[in-house]
């Protein structure tokens, strides 16, 4: 029997799946790489078919083959605008491209009984596959990453009660009600869509994502050398590593540097987002002194960067509470990291924290606590290393990848 006929008959008798979502392989933003491996820890359960843009974050500037297939998975690459995220206007070109490039691809290609999985990212796509899926007679799973509209009011892009919030409550009820299931990644995210989907029965499910926790583990201080790069071995260091966009609260962080008079202590900010101009302007008029920012690095050197620390700092504006989990907590723990969170009380980050009591939380948007709460670590930090163990046995214990995967088994098998 050739390749291509032994290939067909293991993929026979395996029903089909469709994983669609912006961001894929090659793409290593948070998205795409957990969505990539989902697909490919499926593929022995399904017959995994990927429909997808081309990369626009990490990978930007990567021209993917339009279709492949890697890992046993199948993928499908559509054409879509790929102008700066950061600018409004221009995300939502892209997000209008990319929903209309989906929508056709997935149209010709969906069949009558296919199952399809489809992520909250952009936010106009759970739409266009909820609309194919019931005009090709599939069925389709939610994995909702942020939520909408909240995520919008938290960001001040919208107001509570404005006709943007009501529009997308009622979209919500209609997307919600089709759905086969949804799937949240973290239980005040259960909790907030279980009040907005009361009444529709439908099933929801909470999976965490993960940390890399074979890639991503404790080193030892005096031999990271991003910290001897910077010249920060004698600092006692907290870091921001992630996106820096409208729903973090950098502000807090960089008010506390500027108030505190310890120069023992440094923060440090890794990544790039809507508020990395703002965030380097205020450095610059403030003089902070205590205040290293750099650009990103790939997804490989986490090892590194997330090491080079004492303590990992975890930021949320108020208001998001159910609505999003920062996927970097879990590779912080990986790296036996104690977290320091601006976050609402009892969000998913709060509760995983409080959980192996690995760190503090401090409300958004309140400098002063937080400040009060650096100066607390440091007075106590003889407490880190016990705190720092601790992550890492929660990373080993509840939050690695294969029983991620296995939950997702259980729900397509």
């Amino acid at each position: 029997m050739n390749e291509h006929h032994k290939e067909t008959a293991e993929r026979k008798g395996k029903r089909r799946l469709w994983v669609v979502t912006e961001l894929y392989y090659p793409e290593e933003t948070s998205t795409g790489y957990y969505l990539t491996r989902i697909a490919e820890g499926l593929a022995d359960v399904a017959d995994v078919h990927v429909i997808c843009g081309q990369p626009n974050y990490s990978a930007r500037g990567t021209v993917a083959p339009s279709r492949e297939r890697h890992n046993d998975v199948e993928i499908y690459r559509v054409a879509g605008t790929r102008l700066d995220k950061n600018v409004i206007a221009f995300r939502v070109v892209n997000m209008i491209t990319l929903g209309v490039s989906i929508f056709f691809k997935a149209l010709v290609n969906i069949r009558r009984g296919d199952r399809i999985l489809a992520v909250t990212t952009p936010p106009s796509l759970p739409y266009v596959i909820a609309v194919t899926s019931l005009i090709k007679g599939g069925s389709y799973t939610l994995l909702i990453h942020d939520n909408y509209p909240e995520i919008l009011v938290a960001a001040n892009k919208t107001k509570p009660d404005s006709v943007v919030v009501r529009v997308n409550h009622f979209l919500n009820r209609w997307l919600y009600k089709y759905a086969a299931r949804i799937i949240v990644v973290g239980r005040d995210m259960e909790a907030l869509v279980s009040k907005k989907a009361a009444g529709l029965d439908i099933p929801i499910s909470t999976i965490p994502n993960w940390g890399e926790i074979e890639d991503v583990r404790p080193t030892r201080r005096d031999e990271n050398r991003l910290l001897d790069e910077l010249g920060l071995k004698d600092k006692f260091v907290f870091l921001y590593a992630g996106n820096m966009g409208h729903p973090n609260d950098l502000e807090s962080i960089v008010q506390a540097a500027s108030e505190l008079n310890n120069p023992d202590i440094h923060f440090l900010f890794l990544g790039t987002g809507a508020k990395r101009k703002w965030l380097e302007n205020y450095v610059l008029e403030n003089h902070l002194s205590n205040v290293s920012i750099l650009d990103p690095r790939p997804r490989s050197d986490q090892i590194d960067f997330l090491n080079a620390c004492d303590v990992a700092i975890v930021s949320l504006v108020s208001r998001m509470w159910g609505v999003s989990m920062p996927s970097r907590t879990y590779n912080i723990l990986a790296a036996g990291k104690p977290i320091l969170a601006l976050t609402d009380e009892g969000s998913e980050v709060a509760l995983t924290i409080s959980d192996d009591d690995i760190g503090w939380t401090v409300p958004p948007e309140d400098a002063g606590k937080f400040a009060a709460a650096v100066n607390q670590i440091y007075t106590n930090r003889a407490s880190l290393p016990a705190m720092g163990i601790r992550a890492r046995g929660a990373a080993e214990k509840r939050f690695g990848q294969a029983s991620a995967i296995d939950n997702y088994r259980r729900l397509f098998q």
